[in-house]
């Protein structure tokens, strides 16, 4: 894997670590949001997606179907508000997505529902889960970059397993808050308006969220560089691609277990709300419990080593997981521990994950870049994780999918990691892995000039 590395000298302790709350908290509003809409799905397809009359297993197809579009529209979000954060600073970029995100976020908990205006209810919801779709193509890459250019040498697997740690945070945030609402309120309060409160909570933490980014300083790789040198197209889109594949199970295992396993429980396993609600707990602790040692372990070992261990689990766990959860002989703390592991393996893919996309493309094309390559892959196979799971177990009956699609993907990962070579074909196979460690001496130099704003790119 070719490397570029920014960080020839330390920056000053307090400029990171405000850069490492500031990049952190929008991917946890980001994730909350998500988190909340997929452990309310059920709510949600009953009242946006279901008209009287129809089925709730079609509902919430639809539901998911809602869930995909704005995933589709990732990496759209990607491309443009990466354009521009290569171009103008992660900064101003960053203080956008943050704001379009709270807002949209917010909207949602005031929609009026299907019972209220008919069929404009679903189409209401669908335009902002796709502004959400937008923002939040822009936030990856944004706050990946923020991270991993202000973080210290030999410490960049760390900094940008924030990224992820805070992933967690934000789909175990959005899981407590559903959990402590089913358990205060009873299923008709729940259903009429409880559901709403989990949204509306977004605001302060939005508003939050934008007053850190406006303290925010750009990034010193981003100041620094006088001449930009931009990699010719064909070898980025190579790095895209590549880049993809090897995240491809993560996405796909992780809204697997993390988000979709909620409504899987429910209505494949009939299991109550509050028992699903606990399952995806277990599982996001677990989650969360192995992402920042993940990614701190990858600054030692390298990235692939650690990434490739938890693809390979998945592909070999992910059938006996479900098999025991499907078992009514198996006790619940048993059940509960291997959902809790679930989640751990998810974290080493998740911890070294954001580092590693990062020092696959230089600073000129970085946000652009990394943040295709995570929006694509999170495209299609976690935003259509629900909508595919769902329906291939409605047709089939077969109650297993949800493992066939976490070990199919987990598996093409595991070969875009064996490669040792980036798509761009430039560096060689020992500087691949001496690259992977985060202190690597720079494998590229461009030229810099000290401060100052960099010219815009024509």
């Amino acid at each position: 894997m070719k490397v570029f590395s920014d960080h020839s000298r330390p920056v000053p302790d307090r400029p990171a670590v405000r850069a490492l709350v500031a990049g952190s908290v929008g991917n946890f509003i980001e994730w909350y949001e998500f988190g909340v809409y997929g452990y309310f799905a059920t709510v949600i397809a009953a009242r946006f997606f279901t008209p009287e009359g129809a089925g709730a297993a079609e509902g919430l197809v639809r539901t998911y179907a809602s869930f995909a579009l704005a995933f589709f529209f990732r990496p759209v979000g990607a491309a443009l508000f990466g354009r521009l954060g290569d171009r103008v600073g992660r900064r101003p970029v960053l203080i956008l997505v943050v704001a379009l995100m709270t807002g949209a976020t917010t909207l949602i908990g005031v929609l009026p529902t299907y019972a209220t205006v008919g069929a404009l209810a679903p189409w209401l919801l669908t335009f902002l889960r796709v502004v959400q779709g937008l923002s939040a193509g822009g936030e990856f890459g944004g706050a990946v970059s923020l991270l991993t250019e202000f973080a210290p040498p030999g410490r960049r697997g760390l900094y940008g397993a924030w990224q992820s740690f805070t992933v967690a945070l934000g789909l175990l945030g959005g899981a407590g808050v559903a959990a402590l609402l089913a358990s205060v309120l009873d299923a008709g309060q729940l259903g009429d308006w409880g559901w709403r409160l989990a949204f509306l909570l977004t605001l302060p933490m939005g508003l939050g969220a934008l007053w850190l980014r406006l303290r925010l300083e750009e990034t010193p790789a981003f100041r620094s560089e006088a001449v930009r040198e931009v990699p010719p197209a064909r070898e980025v889109r190579r790095a895209i691609a590549l880049g993809a594949g090897r995240v491809m199970g993560w996405a796909a295992a992780g809204y697997t277990f993390l988000v979709v396993l909620p409504s899987y429980l429910q209505s494949t396993l009939d299991a109550s709300f509050q028992q699903a609600l606990l399952a995806t707990v277990l599982a996001n602790a677990g989650f969360a419990v192995t992402i920042l040692p993940a990614g701190l372990l990858s600054d030692r070992v390298g990235r692939r080593p650690v990434m490739l261990a938890g693809a390979a689990l998945v592909v070999v766990l992910s059938v006996p997981l479900l098999n025991l959860l499907q078992d009514d002989g198996t006790s619940n703390a048993v059940k509960g521990a291997w959902v809790f592991g679930a989640g751990a393996v998810v974290g080493l893919m998740a911890g070294p994950g954001p580092a590693m996309l990062s020092e696959m493309f230089p600073t000129s094309v970085r946000y652009t870049g990394l943040g295709l390559a995570y929006a694509l892959s999170n495209a299609v196979f976690s935003g259509c994780a629900g909508l595919i799971i769902t329906e291939s177990v409605r047709r089939t009956g077969n109650v297993d999918i949800p493992a066939y699609y976490a070990a199919a993907a987990c598996a093409v990962s595991v070969l875009a990691l064996a490669v040792t070579k980036n798509s761009a074909g430039t560096a060689s196979r020992e500087e691949a892995d001496a690259g992977d460690r985060a202190d690597v001496r720079d494998v590229v130099r461009r030229d810099r000039r000290g401060g100052g704003r960099p010219e815009p790119r024509r």
